[in-house]
């Protein structure tokens, strides 16, 4: 069997993506957590900013997560994890994009005040338990189960 180069398996793209939006929606909830007590630009503006690409990042993971799936899942041993895994990133995705949302009709004057800033802030808390779920599943896949890790022969002859 042909063995392809480590850029070119698919099942890679999904860990290179998905630490960013991990990084940037964490830091977004705080940054829009800080904003309800400290109202400057720098902690409403900076954590929509975050969010919104958050958000596009969060949607690049999910795809790569199923481009993965399909590779991964023949390969481990307890799949429930997995599936697990999909959906709670799946309502991870969902609870942001609704903050985005949330925000985004803040910003443009739709609906404003205080109530839908805590509210917006509320959604992306509960987001970020939901994300923190997921990483944890995602490294129980990761060092439990050796999803996606290239596991080499044993007298390591590939290198």
């Amino acid at each position: 069997m042909i063995e392809l180069p480590e850029f070119i398996r698919t099942e890679v793209y999904h860990p290179l993506s998905v630490h960013f939006p991990i990084t940037l929606l964490l830091v977004a909830s705080l940054f829009k957590l800080v904003g309800i007590w400290i109202p400057t630009p720098t902690w409403r503006q900076g954590g929509s900013l975050l969010l919104a690409l958050g958000v596009v990042g969060i949607w690049i993971a999910i795809y790569t997560g199923n481009l993965a799936d399909g590779i991964v899942s023949r390969q481990i041993c307890d799949p429930t994890v997995l599936k697990t895994h999909e959906n709670n990133a799946y309502l991870t995705a969902w609870f942001f994009s609704g903050s985005l949302l949330l925000d985004l009709i803040n910003r443009f004057d739709l609906l404003s005040g205080k109530i839908l800033r805590i509210l917006v802030v509320l959604v992306m808390l509960t987001g970020s338990g939901i994300l923190v779920y997921v990483g944890h599943l995602g490294a129980e896949l990761v060092y439990e189960q050796a999803a996606g890790v290239n596991v080499p022969s044993g007298d390591c002859a590939g290198f």
